[in-house]
C-alpha cells in the first residue's frame, strides 16, 4: 500500500509539473533513488511519463484520468466499504448494471455472493463475477478499451438501451450539485448515459475526492441520480447541496 501511495503522489507531481527528477522525489518521499527509478519505470510502462535522464516527463493531460493499475490502489479502504454499502441496498433478485471502474469494482467483489442479475461494463468487474455461483452474468458487446478493459462504442450503448433493470451503480469520474456527473473520457458518456436511461434507479459511487473534479464530458445533472454513496471526505457544503436537489447522499 505504501507503494502505490507513493506512485499517486508522484503522478499528482506530474499533473502540476512537466518534469521531474529522481533527486527531488527520493528527497521529497523518503525514499532511496533506487525505489524512485523503479516507480518511474512502472509509471512509464502504464503510459503516465517517458523515462529521461535523471527523471521523467509527463505524459499526463489536464483532467486525464490515473491508469487504472494505480487508482485500484486509492481509497481502497473507502471502495471496500462503499461495496458493502451498496450489498446493502441490492435486493436478492435484482437486476443490475455495474459501470466500468475501480470503485465498481470494488462493488462486484461485494456481490460476488448474491443471487441478482449483473451486467458490468468492464472485464475486471466480469472476472470478479464470473465465478460467482447464485450471479447470473450477462456480459453487453462492444470494443474492450484498453487499459481500463471497459467496453465502450455503439453496441455497447445499444445493448444497454436493449435493457430495462432494476438499478444502475454509476462510476465518477467528477460529480457536483453545479455540474452534475461528469467524465474524463468523452467515449464513457453514452454508455453512462445509457445505463442511467436503462434503471429505475441511479448510484452514483465515489470516494471524496471526486467532488473537487470536473470531466471534460457532462453525463447528466445531478437531479438525473437517486443517491449518491460516498465517504466522509466529501465537502460538507457540497453534499447538503446535492442533498436539497432532492438526491439522497448515503456516507460510509
Amino acid at each position: 500500500m505504501e507503494g502505490s501511495n507513493r506512485l499517486l503522489d508522484i503522478i499528482e507531481c506530474l499533473r502540476t509539473t512537466e518534469r521531474v527528477s529522481v533527486s527531488e522525489l527520493a528527497e521529497q518521499t523518503g525514499r532511496s533513488e533506487m525505489t524512485i527509478r523503479r516507480d518511474l519505470d512502472q509509471l512509464a510502462e502504464q503510459g503516465v511519463l517517458r523515462r529521461v535522464r535523471g527523471g521523467a516527463v509527463s505524459l499526463l493531460l489536464r483532467g486525464e484520468a490515473v491508469p487504472f493499475a494505480v487508482r485500484e490502489h486509492e481509497a481502497a479502504d473507502v471502495k471496500r466499504r462503499i461495496g458493502a454499502k451498496i450489498d446493502e441496498l441490492v435486493a436478492d433478485g435484482e437486476s443490475v448494471i455495474l459501470d466500468s471502474g475501480t470503485t465498481t469494482l470494488g462493488v462486484a467483489r461485494a456481490l460476488i455472493r448474491r443471487r441478482i442479475t449483473a451486467i458490468p461494463l468492464d472485464l475486471h468487474s466480469m472476472n470478479a463475477l464470473s465465478g460467482a455461483a447464485e450471479v447470473r452474468l450477462l456480459v453487453p458487446g462492444g470494443q474492450m478499451i484498453p487499459g481500463t478493459q471497459s467496453l465502450a462504442g455503439h453496441l455497447t450503448e445499444m445493448s444497454l438501451r436493449a435493457l430495462r433493470v432494476d438499478t444502475a451503480v454509476v462510476g465518477v469520474c467528477g460529480l457536483s450539485a453545479q455540474h452534475g456527473l461528469t467524465a474524463h473520457d468523452l467515449s464513457e458518456v453514452p454508455i453512462k448515459q445509457a445505463m442511467i436511461a436503462a434503471a429505475q434507479r441511479k448510484i452514483a459511487v465515489c470516494d471524496g475526492s471526486k467532488f473537487s473534479r470536473t470531466g471534460l464530458g457532462h453525463v447528466c445533472p445531478i437531479t438525473d441520480l437517486d443517491a449518491v454513496v460516498t465517504d466522509s471526505g466529501a465537502p460538507p457544503a457540497e453534499l447538503e447541496k446535492i442533498d436539497a436537489a432532492g438526491v439522497a447522499v448515503i456516507l460510509v
